[in-house]
């Protein structure tokens, strides 16, 4: 049996009742549009100068002078590229005011950067939200939380505006933000906006931060390196471009250190450079972006910062807005290097608006949707196709650990996400190791694939080397008595230890790493004191520099080590420490 039609009732408001002529076409136009049964009331309001506003249930038509030009501000967005007047003129002239049937709810409860809406029945997953203000702006939310009798919406502004009772309406947009190349050297917030005082930032592009990874067809397997300048990484733990390298360990261990070291290393190789800063002091980031713009790489870097004072969703949504801006120049054919500081912040604050909006706690109060958080995140990491552009983004997510807990929820859902990870050893970083890598928890699941041939080459075993120094290290810390073999092997170990120590905001060049690591695995470094292997390191690079100027030049330029090259470094390192100890008398 067909269900009758319910009727429905119609309110005008407007500052004047409507003349008889004008209540007939209204209903017309109603019955129309709703069927037969509508009725139609009037209410006096003087909030609709110049026109009127009608509300039939959850919808209503907007005929004031505000509402007309809203809707002319729209059109205009609609305008495509080209002569910009002409195309203006004609829009004016064309342009008639429309019927347009919009929905608007309720504000039912508000509080802590979350609403509560009812009556927007048809809003999808992710879109923006209006929240008109009485001074005649408005507050942006994202529909978080859709149920059946209430949408859970977080807002990106000031909630003190938002009253309860009040309206809210749909704007057919999800939650986006402005791209393009103008973003670079540019500090912005997690919604675009400068935070650097430069002025206002001219993009031409609107992305949604939330997309689709590339599929498997539109991938290629990872192949070519992204040096990250630091010897212990590029050596042990290579980093692919379009890779996702997990940098892991406690509070105060050098893990930023390392993701700003290999963004400095990124200088004058054509890669665009994303640090995205969630729940991080401001003073902090401050203090970054001047050594960035100290050493010229601000020129190729973009800052997105979320600070702690943020709200929850400015901080939840700043990772999923840097990556739409690195996928801009990933799409373009472009190289990009995002670094996300820190995930753990990010999953915190997703915790905590997933309590507000009543979400189900598990293991650790993170919802049972906290895996799938980040994992729609780091998978749009890639390096694309040649059909695609041949673009890649690589990703650095950061993750915080309690007293080296590799085990606990969050790092362990994204070490399952990643293609490895760097481990920092806070006991290593008290005991003078910088980087505090350890060896044994650090892997890269790239590996060789993502080296050239010449490190490749130089850097040998030098994994299992140090491996088993640190395994004999143990063994032996007690013995009183070692014999002559063992003695050579610690000692061997302990300056391959000495060597990896590296000072920050010194990334080495290609043929410094290649020199460096070729000397030391055939023993250069064993007639040197251990206390004068680090400043043996340099004055060996500056030798080479010196006298082997080619070599260092075909290096970089083939990214080849060929046998007669690897002899020259041995033999010309080699003299070198010799004429060292003759002149410090080691």
């Amino acid at each position: 049996m067909r269900e009758e039609a319910k009727p429905r009732y119609a309110i005008l408001y407007s500052a004047e009742p409507p003349s008889r002529d004008q209540e007939e076409r209204f209903l017309q136009f109603l019955r129309g549009k709703y069927g037969p049964d509508v009725t139609l009331s009037w209410e006096k309001s003087d909030k609709y100068p110049g026109g009127f506003r009608m509300a039939v249930c959850t919808e209503f038509y907007d005929w004031s002078v505000d509402g007309r030009l809203r809707q002319f501000r729209e059109k205009l967005k609609e305008l495509p590229g080209g002569e910009v007047i002409p195309l203006l003129r004609d829009a004016v002239q064309s342009w008639t005011p429309q019927a347009l049937a919009e929905e608007e709810g309720t504000v039912v409860t508000v509080g802590d950067g979350i609403a509560a809406v009812s009556g927007l029945s048809q809003t999808r997953y992710g879109e923006i939200l209006l929240f008109p203000t009485d001074s005649g702006g408005q507050v942006r939310g994202m529909a978080q939380d859709l149920r059946e009798d209430a949408i859970g919406c977080i807002l990106f502004d000031e909630d003190g505006q938002v009253s309860q009772g009040g309206p809210v309406r749909r704007s057919g947009k999800t939650a986006g933000v402005p791209v393009g190349d103008a973003l670079v050297g540019r500090v912005v917030s997690a919604l675009g906006a400068p935070l650097d005082g430069k002025g206002e930032i001219a993009c031409g592009e609107y992305r949604p931060i939330e997309r689709p990874a590339p599929g498997i067809l539109d991938r290629r397997s990872v192949n070519r390196p992204l040096e990250t300048g630091i010897l212990a990484i590029d050596s042990m733990f290579p980093i692919g471009r379009g890779q996702r390298e997990l940098i892991i360990g406690d509070r105060q261990t050098g893990k930023t250190a390392i993701a700003l070291d290999t963004i400095l290393n990124q200088k004058g190789k054509d890669v665009i450079c994303i640090y995205v800063s969630i729940g991080q002091k401001s003073g902090s980031v401050a203090q970054l972006v001047r050594n960035l713009e100290e050493r010229g790489a601000m020129d190729y870097t973009i800052v997105v910062h979320a600070s702690a004072s943020d709200s929850a969703p400015l901080q939840y949504v700043a990772p999923y807005a840097g990556c739409a801006m690195g996928e801009y120049f990933m799409e373009r054919g472009r190289d990009v290097l995002i670094v996300y500081d820190d995930l753990t912040k990010h999953a915190a604050a997703y915790r905590s608006l997933s309590l507000l909006l009543g979400r189900s706690p598990g293991r650790e109060a993170y919802p049972g949707d906290v895996f799938y958080l980040h994992s729609r995140l780091l998978e749009r990491s890639a390096q694309l196709s040649d059909a695609k552009g041949g673009g890649s983004m690589t990703a650095l997510p950061i993750v915080e650990t309690q007293a080296g807990d590799v085990a606990a929820y969050i790092p362990t859902n994204i070490i399952s996400i990643t293609d490895g990870q760097i481990f920092l050893e806070s006991s290593l970083f008290f005991a003078g190791q910088r980087p505090a890598v350890n060896v044994g928890l650090s892997v890269s699941r790239v590996g060789g694939d993502a080296q050239t041939k010449a490190m490749k080459a130089a850097a040998g075993a030098i994994r299992l080397d140090l491996a088993q120094y640190r395994e004999m290290e143990v063994f032996t810390q007690f013995a009183g008595d070692l014999d002559d073999a063992t003695r050579g092997q610690l000692a061997y170990g302990q300056r391959l230890m000495r060597l990896l120590r590296q000072e920050q905001y010194s990334p080495l060049r290609q043929h410094e790493q290649v020199i460096l690591l070729t000397a030391a695995l055939n023993r250069v470094f064993s007639a040197v004191p251990l206390e004068e292997a680090g400043s043996f390191a340099g004055e060996l690079l500056e030798g080479f520099h010196r006298e082997r100027r080619a070599l260092c030049e075909r290096l970089d330029r083939t990214g080849l080590l060929s046998p007669e090259d690897r002899e020259d470094i041995i033999q010309t390192a080699r003299a070198l420490a010799a004429q060292a100890a003759e002149e410090r008398r080691w």
